[in-house]
């Protein structure tokens, strides 16, 4: 048997059937075939929760997400099972007899509604165009909705007579507030799919326009307690850049008259009423289009009417996100370094508390309408995200799902946070996993898979993967260095502030000197040592290929290559000239600084590109850029691009070839071995 058979052959078992010493070393597709648990939502009355479980249809080469529903604390059950697409976005009726969610089930995504007590579900709306959100109205008679204007009656005359073509960033349809009528004596019988033309469900007889407006597109709205008003985010236009000039206005439903609330210079982004009604909590970046990406966003409480406008939570320093305000205050979620805590809002004083008896990292949460009970996502360093519920003020969480037995016998990571200093002196953490029969007496081969962002971050866990197979890199024998470097989430304003002009540059610092930290403390070998990353993490790998001779292999995923490109086809311009403060034609130098090209003659070692075909927020000119750079100057590269994506990898089968293509490179590089890809 030939060498290069011979590995093959180990690599295909190692991966397959498993050779850790701790447990069973996990095939790619297990990993990737792994359930997820995810929004889990309390009834009004807090006794029951409904949540989605993702899936894999190796078949269908999709995620599936369908309804499970947990009645009572006793086990939970598979609620829907749609069989074409998804169902999500489950939300209570107000009496809690009723779950609303969205599902696709023919050409369009549509309102479908199930009742709690079980049974079959029944399609609501029956539309031309998707709905991406809903609302219960406050008495469960109506549901508003979001869907785009209709406009493809002028759209096929014009391409009848011209044939196809667009004009960038002029072009789109509004996103419009449309009600339909909810009475449940309607859902006795589920009506057939070709009935539903001769229904009440049929939108000419119930979908009415709530708004009858073109002048603005909507981002987002809530209705009064009442049911009398809807406040309602909207901006100018559709298009991704326009949210800076998002605004708030009340609609009052009775007068059919529209009123301004909030309307800074910059992004004010709709959040919730008070339980009275009374007042609107909102985000705002007030006047600022310059510092957006990576500032703390700022958050106020302003009366219905316009008045007595004040800052909220004016002192904590991180971003907070899926704020909610019931009779308890405000809620919030934040990132505390690498743990995710719930925060609490007093809505008089701003005051902000971070609470604790949770698990290590929440993912959602909601309270019943009394504000005593509480449903959340969460998960801790060794486990899998699962459904807890608690009592307010959580002190008693409990789980109530099993995701983790799926991996009780797998050799899985090791996770620790360990810290360094950077170039600059910046205190820099990362995420160190380690396999379960990890030496101290040894010095392992490294990778370090850096994230995306870059206000992103890294976290421990038991079973990290995305495109990358670091569970079965662990138990292969490798530590893994996940860096939390500046910009990232968790760390305050000051820290996402350190890359502005310094992106790449600063990056690269974090990376390396996380490097040095490990090898100076013996526990890895110096001389075998990869990286990898996707988005930001993509670029700044890209920026350690042509910048640092420390590796001996690298992988860009979805990275720039150098910023003028990006910058003039990107979908996100502003995101640029936020970092850089500058265009390329006002600065070019800072441009240069930071891209990976500009030292492109540099470059020694090999590095893999994956790529999306129909990546528009890193559009793949970065990637043939980077490409054709490295084979000019001689050094060995391989471009894939997986055909049909954008800028994520979001089907299995494809995530599948990603995983085996970045264990083929490192394979070659890390440990010498010529692994081949099974057919089979």
């Amino acid at each position: 048997m030939t060498k290069k058979l011979s590995l093959l052959v180990f690599a295909c078992l190692s991966v397959l059937l498993g050779t850790a010493q701790n447990g069973t070393n996990p095939s790619f597709e297990e990993v990737i075939s792994l359930q997820s648990r995810s929004n889990a939502v309390i009834s009004p009355d807090g006794k029951n929760i409904v949540f989605e479980v993702q899936s894999v249809d190796w078949k269908e080469n999709r995620y599936d997400r369908e309804l499970w529903l947990i009645k009572d604390g006793n086990a939970a059950f598979q609620l829907t099972n749609n069989t074409e697409g998804s169902s999500r976005n489950p939300k209570w009726s107000p009496d809690g007899e009723w779950i609303a969610f969205t599902s696709k089930r023919g050409e369009k995504t549509q309102i479908h509604a199930i009742r709690a007590a079980g049974g079959e579900s029944s399609q609501l709306t029956n539309t031309d165009k998707n709905i991406s959100s809903f609302e219960w109205s406050p008495d469960g008679k109506k549901i508003a909705f979001l869907q785009s204007e209709d406009k493809s009656t002028d759209e096929e005359k014009r391409k009848e007579k011209y044939g196809g073509f667009v004009v960038e960033d002029a072009e789109y349809s509004m996103n419009q507030i449309w009600v339909v009528d909810f009475n449940s004596a309607n859902f006795n019988r589920r009506p057939l799919p070709e009935q539903l033309k001769d229904t009440v469900y049929n939108k000419k007889q119930k979908a009415k326009l709530l708004i009858d407006s073109t002048t603005f597109s909507v981002n987002y709205f809530k209705w009064s307690p009442d049911g009398k008003k809807v406040a309602i985010e909207h901006q100018p236009d559709p298009l991704i850049n326009t949210f800076f000039d998002a605004d708030i206005s009340i609609y009052d439903i009775g007068s059919k008259s529209i009123k301004p609330l909030v309307k800074n210079s910059s992004y004010d982004g709709l959040v919730d009423w008070s339980p009275d009604g009374m007042s609107i909590l909102y985000g705002s970046s007030l006047n600022n289009k310059v510092s957006n990406y990576y500032k703390n966003g700022k958050f106020f409480r302003i009366d219905a009417d316009g008045k007595n406008n004040r800052q909220l939570a004016e002192g904590f320093d991180e971003n907070l996100f899926a704020l909610q305000w019931n009779s308890n205050g405000i809620f919030g979620l934040s990132w505390q370094k690498t743990v995710r805590r719930m925060v609490h809002i007093d809505p008089q004083n701003g005051s902000t508390d971070i609470l604790s008896g949770t698990p290590e990292r929440i993912w959602n949460y909601s309270f019943s309408d009394d504000g005593t009970k509480i449903a959340f996502t969460g998960s801790n360093d060794t486990d899998l995200t699962e459904v807890y519920s608690s009592s307010f003020p959580l002190g008693d969480a409990k789980s109530l799902t099993t995701s983790t037995q799926q991996i009780e016998t797998w050799a899985t990571a090791q996770s620790e946070v360990i810290s360094w200093k950077s170039k600059d002196g910046a205190v820099i953490e990362g995420v160190l996993h380690k396999p379960q029969d990890y030496d101290a007496t040894k010095k392992y081969p490294l990778l370090v898979i850096i994230h995306g962002g870059p206000t992103g971050i890294s976290t421990p866990g038991a079973v990290p993967s995305y495109v990358y197979p670091m569970v079965q890199w662990l138990n292969k024998g490798a530590l893994i260095l996940r860096p939390n470097y500046r910009g990232s989430a968790g760390y305050g304003e000051k820290f996402r502030s350190l890359n502005v002009k310094n992106l790449g540059v600063g990056d690269a610092w974090d990376v390396l000197s996380g490097v040095q930290y490990l090898e100076k403390n013996g526990l890895i070998d110096g001389n075998k040592v990869g990286s990898m990353g996707w988005s930001q993490g993509g670029y700044i790998s890209a920026f350690l290929t042509t910048n640092s001779n420390k590796f001996k292999a690298i992988s860009v995923g979805a990275g720039i290559s150098n910023w003028m490109t990006y910058y003039v086809n990107t979908d996100i311009h502003p995101f640029t000239r936020q970092y850089l403060k500058a265009t390329p034609w006002s600065d070019k130098k800072i441009y240069e600084k930071t891209s990976p090209m500009t030292n492109i003659n540099k470059a020694e070692t090999p590095t893999l590109i994956q790529h999306g075909e129909n990546d528009r927020r890193v559009p793949i000119a970065n990637a043939y850029e980077l490409f054709q750079g490295l084979q000019d100057v001689g050094v060995e590269t391989k471009f894939i691009i997986y055909k049909g994506f954008g800028h994520g990898i979001n089907k299995p089968k494809e995530r599948l070839a990603a995983t085996w293509h970045n264990w083929q490179w490192f394979g070659k590089y890390i440990w010498g071995e010529e692994i081949e890809i099974p057919a089979e």
